[in-house]
């Protein structure tokens, strides 16, 4: 059953992906992302990290997305416009992509060893307390450094929202 459900929750997160970088407006595209942190915080759930389950639905496909579409609003993008595709690149870059992703799998699985098989539910390391307790010590730094690029993001905002009232 588990198996069942990783697969379709999977299938759901690649079929959004692939959602969200086709869509021409960005709204659509905003939603699509949605898609994919909601079945991502389902994957979670499934292989026994709840806590990072709910904080990948409250906080990313929640919060971080409410941002994502007020930033769309606030700069009033539209649909993207189509662009005349090549036939060069219709016929010959699918085919050289498709290849160009075989070769890569082989490298890597090739390159990787072995790993032991995921059992769900066998993760134990994510309470809140482990989590809480590495952010503050082993990774202060790089918690701290995204703190400061997210005022420095909320700033920018700011100022860009200041320039298209004046």
């Amino acid at each position: 059953m588990d198996v069942v459900l990783f697969f379709t929750f999977a299938t759901i997160a690649v079929a959004c992906a692939v959602n969200l970088v086709a869509q021409t407006h960005p709204i659509a595209s905003a939603i699509s992302l949605v898609g994919v942190m909601g079945s991502l915080g389902v994957l979670y759930l499934l292989l026994g990290g709840e806590f990072i389950a709910a904080v990948q639905i409250i906080v990313y496909a929640g919060a971080i997305m409410v941002l994502f579409v007020f930033v769309i609003m606030l700069l009033n993008a539209g649909a993207e416009k189509p662009a005349g595709r090549s036939r060069t690149a219709r016929y010959i870059g699918v085919p050289l992509l498709v290849v160009l992703l075989g070769i890569l799998s082989f490298v890597i699985h090739s390159l990787t060893p072995p790993a032991e098989t995921v059992t769900f539910g066998g993760f134990t390391g994510g309470s809140p307390g482990d989590v809480g307790r590495l952010l503050f010590t082993r990774y202060l730094l790089p918690f701290e450094v995204t703190s400061v690029l997210i005022l420095v993001a909320i700033l920018g905002a700011i100022v860009l929202a200041r320039k298209e009232l004046d």
